[in-house]
């Protein structure tokens, strides 16, 4: 008996001194030292390596490794033979910036159910003796950073070694780049655990593409999107109801009907009301198709999976709609594309007055261009209200309306840019905008806005709430704002929000948006009867004030 109980302290103090590590748990970890290395170990930094051939190395090394010894031993040796790791004494010095920290996060490297202590020390030091000024994998434009000197492996799947290695690459972009990682629904760490099977499970193309647009997707961003006609046909198809619609209260109003070259009979009309398709709700729908079509918020959802709604790879879709009082069951015909007929609709006025008085001014913020704002001045600045319609997206005018309308410069925005020589971390500044001016414009801003209104038109928004007497109406805005970072991954195009941009005193835009001052938001009704509700809102206000 004592032996038996002597042979079972041994085996146990064996099996939990060598800690056994899941297929996950050693993938987790390779993912985020390989990234970890990549951007801050000088001599892979510098590009001396092919960095991508090693990931692929440890990958296969990794099967051999069955517990947390093995492990460390791995790292260790593959640290040492990238070369030696001089002091950085400018590593050292402080400067002035103001950091934004939210984002940053290194804790990983302490876990130890994963790193001993002698690997934690390692990587730490090479965190404090980091590669500093070039990296042979990042370029810097202007404000914002881009990748480069990446390998392109092609859109096709050829092995789990390549996946993996795409889904690395993606997840350290945004572990280090992404200024909004903290905001995304599911911590980011947790994200990269759930993504390995998915990508472990690959076997086609489809199922590759998919994987990768489920991960973009996790950035809750909506700016970001992955472009793959493979899930377009496939996935949303390449057929449609010839209609065009708007949305609310969660169902589509059809507002045009549009013709095909078969001259064929549409069944639906002008006022229909869809409130379901192929068995399924609007929410349901969007829900359905939003695991793959990534968006800072609901609204931005629906906004960009609306488009997709009437689209499928059948013949016909099923819908029920809301006429006259009654709900209808329709089966409506699908066609391609190329084969539907559009009306050439006219060119929208830049700008008008848009009452008898002319008293009440219009911008479409969507057409008018630098060009044309003096002229534009000129012409409404007797108006003793100019409404500036934002809900599009506008063309680079912010600067120059900014010096026309505003009395006085004024802080409008705080953005936050990565930060190249500690990778992770952003730093702060704050952006004036306009001039002093006398002859600024002393009568009322109305600026509408809804779910439309993103990026620089959301910036822009943010400018006009500078004048003294704007008032902001609509609903929220997309909630994405930030120049933007394009790339490929897995050689298909994609992109995420680049730079952090706040209200100076430091409160988020992102994923909440701009609140209007008013809030008003299209209904059935309204839609129906071709009346633009916010426009008339905005109206009310002019003359009341309320």
């Amino acid at each position: 008996m004592r032996k038996l109980s002597l042979f079972l302290f041994v085996f146990l103090s064996l099996h939990f001194s060598a800690q056994v590590l899941s297929e996950n748990q050693k993938l987790e970890s390779l993912c985020r030292v390989w990234g970890f290395l990549k951007y801050y170990h000088p001599n892979v930094a510098k590009g001396k390596l092919d960095w991508d051939q090693q990931l692929l190395h440890k990958i296969n090394d990794l099967e051999k490794i069955h517990d947390k010894t093995e492990l460390n031993l791995l790292y260790s040796e593959w640290i040492e033979s990238l070369g030696k790791v001089d002091e950085c004494k400018s590593c050292l010095k402080e400067d002035d910036k103001v950091y934004f920290l939210n984002n940053f996060d290194l804790k990983w490297i302490d876990n130890p159910n994963i790193f001993t202590e002698q690997t934690a020390q390692t990587l730490h030091y090479i965190e404090n003796n980091r590669n500093t000024g070039d990296n042979h994998y990042l370029g810097k434009g202007g404000r914002k950073i881009y990748f480069r000197n990446e390998n392109s492996y092609g859109s096709k799947f050829t092995s789990k070694e390549i996946a993996l290695l795409e889904l690395f690459r993606y997840w350290n972009y945004v572990e280090y780049f992404f200024p909004y990682k903290y905001e995304t629904d599911q911590n980011w760490g947790d994200v990269l655990s759930e993504m390995i099977p998915t990508f472990l499970h690959i076997n086609n193309d489809e199922n590759y593409h998919l994987a990768l647009a489920e991960l973009v997707t996790k950035t809750d961003d909506s700016h970001a999107f992955l472009f793959s006609t493979l899930i377009s046909l496939h996935q949303f198809g390449n057929r449609k109801i010839p209609v065009e619609y708007s949305y609310a209260e969660g169902k589509l109003v059809i507002t045009k009907v549009n013709t095909t070259r078969f001259n064929e009979e549409i069944p639906l009309r002008i006022g229909d009301v869809i409130y379901d398709i192929n068995g399924k709700t609007i929410p349901q729908m969007v829900n359905d198709l939003g695991k793959f079509i990534p968006a800072s918020n609901s609204w931005g959802k629906i906004r960009k999976v609306k488009k997709l709604l009437l689209f499928t790879n059948r013949d016909s879709i099923s819908v029920k709609v809301e006429r006259d009082g009654q709900n209808l069951p329709i089966t409506a015909k699908t066609y391609f594309v190329k084969d539907l007929t559009y009306e050439t609709t006219a060119v929208p006025q830049k700008w008008t007055f848009i009452d008898n008085k002319k008293s009440i001014g219009y911008v479409n913020m969507g057409v008018i261009e630098r060009e044309d704002l003096d002229e534009m001045y000129r012409n409404l600045e007797s108006a003793t209200s100019i409404i500036f319609d934002l809900r599009n997206y506008p063309k680079q005018t912010i600067i120059p309306l900014s010096r026309i309308l505003l009395p006085k410069s004024a802080v409008y925005y705080q953005f936050n840019f990565p930060e190249t020589n500690y990778p992770g971390k952003f730093y702060s500044k704050k952006n004036s905008i306009g001039r002093k001016n006398k002859k600024y414009y002393k009568g009322n801003v109305v600026v509408l806005v809804d779910e439309n209104t993103q990026s620089q038109a959301e910036t822009t928004t943010m400018m006009f709430k500078q004048h003294p007497n704007a008032k902001v109406i609509g609903s929220n805005t997309s909630g994405a704002n930030g120049d933007i970072i394009r790339f490929k991954i897995a050689d298909l195009d994609t992109c995420f929000t680049g730079l952090g941009a706040y209200y100076p005193d430091g409160r988020e835009t992102q994923r909440i948006g701009i609140i209007p001052d008013i809030i008003v938001k299209p209904s059935v009704e309204g839609i129906k009867n071709g009346i633009d509700e916010v426009l008339q809102r905005a109206l009310r206000y002019i003359e009341t004030k309320e």
